[in-house]
């Protein structure tokens, strides 16, 4: 086992709890627990969303997608950093002047409506909730995969460290400890790539794709946790039982495995594949437009002072967030080379942990490395679980305990340990989905809710509470729907499958489209004050309206 790896997680966890209890002595009001008092400066805020909003799809699932399947799913970092380019448009500065403190009291703000209020905390707890749960899952295929322990512990360490993390210092805390995850969270990728690449270079720069298909760089021995079918490069076959070792020689190929779907040669290189177009499109739509609708990414917006202040935030997440995409693809690519195990195992998520010990050998450098990986992917899953457990249990603190009017700080530790409680126990259940799956369905479930609302909401004075309602339910009930049946329901194929598992393009126009036609039929409904509430959301703060 690496020798480095203990110590550093342990230094990881302690330094987070460190900067939180720092936190802690600021907050001392609902308000700081909720957005901080709204005093966050630009570059403190940005560099804490970025920290939060970095997950495990982001520093461990982009990396194995691009492993496993090449050029096609480039399209999941290029949607996930473009989305604040929306957000910067559409959103920031209108939402920071509503004044709301989550998603339900901007609905209130907006439209006046109980009902809606309502339906949209169902939908805060149930987005965070399926956002939270990859984040623990990652956790726990860390700690299998760098102590060999159990996947369930994992996913309980930290989950309990977030829950007492946010319990105890609320917005005001977490805000320093996101911050300073995102830079270990990139020291940690973009230290170890540039020894990768200096390796890969002094190793002749073998070819990513041969011609002969992905070959063994070592003596490896691979433990298949299920039975299967092996195929060689020739079209020789051999079955595998579940549990059996095989030792493959260095230079033998990668055979194919029954069990694991991946691309190889050409496929790899080029887009299309047997990814049809529908399914790029949706996933384009739910990545670029669900950012916008993300609540631990929106509550993070009402922390700035002022629209100005939120609008200079997103211009520097944007940066902070493309430069960081620009690595796990790197790793991904590499991977293709030092771990082509992870292509027979099927836990090619892993590729980020496994990669600078299998390029740069089990020597102090490499296990140096690999320790420093394994903390920001540490990072990674506390720093976006702490963001998604404190949206979550802000909303259950106002709109299901009702502590609004008049609760403590008491209730809103309450709501916190409440929010854990769902995600810690799903985790355990989806332990063998990607890791990037289920934040992607978190996304579309996003786009398909609240992007309309927003978008509609700010720049539509027609919008109607009646319309949002029916228009939420259509669109983000039918994303719902597609989750529950992915992640519960039997296995799919053919145009289902591509409908239920990539809802997005089809669930993001039903909700634009129920929300403007409800709306045009119940304009009646549309609030006596909208022409105050519309200049409140647009106004320049220095006018002072």
């Amino acid at each position: 086992m690496n020798p480095y790896v203990v110590p550093g997680l342990i230094l990881v966890v302690l330094v987070t709890v460190g900067i939180g209890a720092y936190g802690l002595r600021f907050a001392r009001t609902t308000s700081d627990f909720l957005v901080a008092s709204r005093s966050v400066s630009p570059s403190w805020n940005a560099a804490a969303i970025s920290g939060e909003y970095l997950s495990a799809a982001s520093f461990l699932g982009v990396a194995g997608l691009v492993l496993r399947y090449g050029v096609d799913v480039l399209w999941y970092p290029v949607g996930f950093a473009a989305g604040y380019l929306a957000l910067l448009l559409f959103v920031a500065a209108p939402l920071r002047r509503s004044g709301a403190f989550t998603l339900p009291d901007f609905c209130q703000v907006r439209l006046r409506s109980p009902v809606l209020r309502r339906l949209a905390t169902v939908f805060v707890v149930f987005i965070g909730c399926l956002y939270l749960v990859p984040q623990l899952q990652g956790a726990g295929l860390t700690f299998t995969t760098v102590t060999g322990g159990r996947y369930e512990w994992g996913a309980l360490l930290v989950g309990l460290v977030v829950t007492a993390n946010v319990a105890l210092g609320g917005m005001r805390a977490i805000t320093f400890v996101q911050a300073f995850q995102y830079w270990l969270k990139l020291t940690a990728l973009a230290v170890p790539v540039i020894f990768l690449v200096m390796q890969w270079q002094s190793d002749g720069r073998p070819a990513v794709t041969p011609p002969a298909g992905p070959a063994f760089t070592a003596t490896t021995t691979v433990t298949f946790t299920d039975a299967a079918t092996l195929t060689l490069p020739d079209g020789s076959q051999s079955r595998v039982a579940e549990g059996e070792e095989r030792t493959f020689a260095a230079g033998e190929a990668v055979p194919e495995v029954s069990t694991v779907d991946d691309h190889r040669g050409a496929d790899w290189l080029l887009p299309g594949g047997d990814t049809t177009l529908f399914a790029t499109y949706s996933l384009i739509l739910a990545t670029f437009l669900g950012t916008m609708g993300l609540p631990h990414v929106l509550v993070r917006f009402y922390t700035n002072p002022d629209g100005a202040s939120a609008r200079r935030t997103t211009l520097v997440v944007l940066a902070l967030v493309g430069l960081f995409y620009l690595l796990p693809t790197l790793y991904g690519v590499l991977g293709r080379i030092y771990t082509p195990q992870l292509l027979m195992t099927g836990r090619t998520d892993a590729v980020v942990l496994l990669l600078p010990e299998a390029a740069l050998g089990g020597g102090h450098l490499g296990q140096f490395l690999g320790a420093l990986v394994t903390a920001g992917a540490l990072a990674a899953f506390m720093s976006t679980s702490s963001g998604l457990l404190t949206s979550v249990a802000g909303v259950i603190f106002t709109d299901v305990l009702h502590a609004d009017r008049g609760g403590s700080v008491r209730d809103f530790r309450l709501a916190t340990v409440l929010a854990a409680v769902a995600p810690m126990a799903l985790s355990i259940y989806v332990a063998n989905m990607d890791v990037s799956q289920v934040v992607g369905l978190a996304f579309a479930v996003a786009a398909s809710s609240f992007c309309p609302l927003l978008v509609l909401g700010i720049w539509w004075r027609g919008l109607t509470d009646a319309g949002a309602v029916a228009g939420i339910l259509a669109g983000g009930g039918a994303a719902m729907a597609a989750v529950l049946i992915t992640v519960l329901g039997p296995p799919l194929s053919g145009w289902p499958a591509q409908l239920i598992e990539q809802p997005a393009a089809w669930t993001v126009p039903l909700a634009f489209l129920v929300m403007v036609v409800g709306s045009l039929l119940t304009k009646r409904r549309v609030p006596g004050d909208i022409g105050a509430t519309m200049l409140r959301l647009h106004a320049p703060e220095s006018l002072r309206l």
